[in-house]
């Protein structure tokens, strides 16, 4: 098999970004976009050792049942979502096989997957969405960036961005126009414009961010006007003047309106920054984190440790049904957050600690801190083997584990197994509709002697 033959090709089954894996001459060959039992055409475009990707060159001989029309014009190549082609039910079993497949495979563990909790309209979702600028002054566009590279694929309107985010980049780009303002260019670390970051509450209100090779903007006066007409109700600027990708840079200035925005969440409410992270889905949001309290089981006499707590949205929730909660996050910024919610939402019962999860728990624990119920809510990267040994010293009865990345939960629940807790229950909640990712909760108990 060598690049660019092109063979018919019969998908057997979905891989973990939800592309078609095929077998020809008994290697695998991954195939965005073609479904399990479809035949067509397939262009190898690259060939490793033990496997290889393919392009379909044409529709498929007899479609599948689990195939839709696509309702969105940058779909596939914005990168945004992997499986718009498939039927929303589709998704939702191929992820629940993964987190099975993940944990028999990676964890050694056969366990009883439920159905994925999905959303009742999984349409215009998250809350937060950051474009990269391109184009040139006369003809600026807003966009997503094509799968692994920075080509800038235009969007004129998202699915799953929550209004007024739409109208608000538009409003955007007519502003970029009539002042012909000069997008960034990587290549060159000229122009102006970097991103535009919209975040939008539950309200329809929306706090919109401005990244900039600079500290001005032209026409800022008439920018916030036409922001604030569509529904802005904070527009801030960010200096990004650093040659890199990453979005943001550490400087903003309010240009007009609020400070923050208020969003609100479990029955609580936020105050919300320009840097703040806030969950991007927040109708899942809660279904993910009330699953988590209800596997946490908590007791009015319970101490709970809830580690990479963020600005504290599961303590604070779940402090409201134990004793004592205590919250363990990296970020300073982040555990000011937590604090202000706190105060914001009158809730006493909390602590928190700034330390990294592999530092600090460790430490309490040694110094006697000894929680009845502790929550992870790790990175992509999972948790520290420092963390896990000092959960096992704690000896908590139960933990609850919520994780987006279900392979290295697989893998800390072999782990866990091994400091002596057994995994009795799994949830997985579909956070980002039309991708292949999925938040999956499990919960763990200290095994007894018997």
């Amino acid at each position: 098999m060598r690049k660019n033959d092109v063979y018919p090709m019969t998908a057997e089954g979905l891989g973990a970004d939800m592309e078609g894996v095929c077998r020809h001459e008994g290697m695998a060959v991954f195939v965005p976009g073609l479904l399990p039992g479809e035949t067509c055409p397939v262009r190898v475009v690259k060939t490793q050792p033990r496997y290889a990707f393919g392009r379909m060159e044409g529709p498929p001989e007899v479609p599948s049942p689990l195939r839709r029309p696509i309702d969105c014009a940058a779909y596939p190549r914005c990168g945004g979502c992997t499986c718009r082609h498939m039927t929303y039910e589709a998704t939702l079993d191929a992820k629940r096989r993964q987190v099975s497949d993940c944990f028999r495979r990676i964890g050694h563990i056969e366990a009883d997957v439920p159905a994925v909790i999905g959303m009742d309209a999984p349409y215009h979702y998250r809350n937060k969405t950051a474009l990269p600028v391109g184009g040139d002054a006369e003809h600026p566009c807003l966009g997503f960036f094509a799968p692994r590279s920075h080509a800038l694929i235009p969007i004129d309107a998202c699915p799953n961005a929550m209004p007024p985010a739409d109208a608000l980049s538009q409003a955007f780009l007519g502003w970029m126009r009539d002042h012909r303002v000069a997008p960034y260019q990587e290549e060159t670390h000229r122009g102006l414009l970097r991103h535009l970051v919209i975040r939008v509450n539950r309200r329809g209100q929306a706090m919109v961010t401005a990244a900039v090779n600079g500290t001005r903007l032209p026409g800022e006066a008439d920018l916030t006007r036409r922001l604030m007409a569509e529904g802005a109700v904070s527009v801030y600027l960010n200096e990004n003047r650093a040659r890199t990708n990453v979005i943001l840079g550490p400087r903003f200035r309010l240009l007009a309106g609020d400070a923050t925005l208020t969003d609100e969440l479990c029955g609580l409410t936020f105050q919300l920054g320009p840097a703040s992270f806030f969950q991007v889905n927040p109708a899942q949001t809660e279904k993910l984190y009330q699953t988590a309290l209800d596997f946490a089981d908590l007791r009015p006499e319970d101490t709970l440790c809830d580690v990479y707590c963020g600005a504290g949205t599961i303590t604070l929730m779940m402090a409201r049904h134990c004793r004592q909660a205590l919250g363990i996050e990296i970020v300073p910024q982040a555990i000011d957050n937590a604090m202000d919610n706190a105060r914001r939402n009158g809730i006493g019962n909390v602590d928190f600690r700034v330390g990294a999860a592999e530092d600090a728990l460790p430490r309490l624990v040694a110094e006697g801190l000894r929680p009845d119920v502790m929550v992870v809510d790790p990175p992509r990267k999972g948790l520290e083997p420092a963390v896990i040994r000092a959960m096992a010293q704690a000896e908590p009865r139960r933990i609850v584990y919520v994780s987006c990345n279900v392979a290295t939960q697989a893998r800390d629940a072999a782990l866990l197994a091994e400091a002596g807790y057994r995994l009795t229950r799994l949830q997985p909640v579909d956070m980002f509709c039309w991708t292949s990712g999925v938040e999956n909760v499990a919960a763990f108990d200290r095994k007894t002697e018997e």
